[in-house]
């Protein structure tokens, strides 16, 4: 298989594990309460291509049975192979997150947002060279979550790396070490519409983490066996999403100035702006605009990420 010889074709892949993961559910049902738990430990363990995502088929083999037992005659199994029928060539992002979208609101999900986080980060704020965020929220939720700077308190992204799978809204909501203030990003997203949700994390190659989060219109929750779908989903288009995106990345080299890359490399060493300015012969606010431009170029609102992202993209090296 390494030589490519009888490797098969993305859609031929695709059909199979459509196919496979049907045939594993079928062959589960009629499994005793005892047996189950067994015969989910002989499927596949969860495993992501460290190299290109253009191999979808293995990370989604990977996934096939989980937990369903009647797959066959299940609708939202019949809509995800659909939805996996759909996405095969297309390399639009904006047409892939539609895609997304369609599948979700098939279920009742009005709303979808898929957003690329910094590498360790616990907020919103978004590592340089990563896909960028795509979401159908209402625009005026989105503008107030901006203007209220909730990206950084937002309870879910703190808590999402702690989780191996989907998170739901409320558990977050109901959990004993959410603030008051953080639940008020809750309180507020269920005004303009968004009254139950589930997000899930996404691990990608080259350590591409993002998050997808699912919508409701209404206080019902997300059944279980959807959310598997879900997450399904999510990681189809994040690996699509990440594999497009390797081939667009900009050449960071010429996105800074000579100076600005001096400044972040002081930065990223520990020094301060009046330090920096002391070692460079020049002033702490010149100094200090350098590293705002630096801040800027990487869409970002603190030195630390802006030193993150310039790691990540190989302008500095410490």
């Amino acid at each position: 298989m390494r030589g490519g010889k009888n490797r098969p074709t993305a859609r031929e892949a695709d059909t199979s594990c459509r196919d496979s993961f049907v045939r594993d559910s079928q062959n589960m049902q009629g499994l005793s309460a005892k047996e189950m738990p067994m015969a989910r430990l002989r499927l596949a363990p969860i495993k992501l291509a460290r190299g290109a995502t253009t191999r979808v088929y293995e990370e989604f083999s990977a996934f096939r049975a989980t937990q369903l037992s009647n797959a066959a005659n299940d609708w939202v199994a019949v809509e995800f192979g659909r939805y996996l029928d759909q996405t095969y060539g297309v390399v639009q992002p904006r047409k892939l997150f539609d895609l997304m979208v369609a599948f979700a609101q098939k279920f009742d999900c009005s709303w979808t947002a898929y957003r690329p986080l910094a590498h360790g980060a616990k907020t919103s704020e978004l590592l340089y060279g990563a896909p960028e965020p795509m979401l159908n929220y209402p625009s005026e939720w989105q503008k107030r979550y901006r203007d209220m700077g909730y990206g950084q308190i937002d309870p879910v992204i703190k808590r999402i790396k702690r989780r191996p799978g989907a998170v739901r809204w409320t558990d977050v909501y109901a959990d004993a070490t959410t603030t008051e203030i953080e639940r008020r990003v809750f309180d507020e997203a269920a005004t303009f519409g968004l009254k139950s949700g589930v997000t899930v994390p996404l691990y990608g190659p080259n350590d591409r983490f993002a998050i997808t989060s699912f919508a409701k219109r209404t206080d019902h929750e997300i059944p279980g066996k959807l959310i598997m779908y879900l997450e399904l989903t999510s990681l189809h288009f994040h690996l699509k999403i990440s594999s497009l995106n390797e081939g667009r990345c900009i050449e960071s080299e010429a996105d800074l100035s000579t100076r600005e890359k001096e400044c972040i490399l002081w930065v990223a060493r520990g020094k301060s702006s009046l330090d920096i300015g002391r070692i460079l012969g020049i002033s702490e606010n010149t100094v200090n605009f350098h590293i705002k431009n630096c801040m800027r170029k990487f869409g970002c609102n603190s030195r630390t990420v802006a030193v993150v992202n310039a790691l990540k993209s190989g302008i500095i090296n410490t």
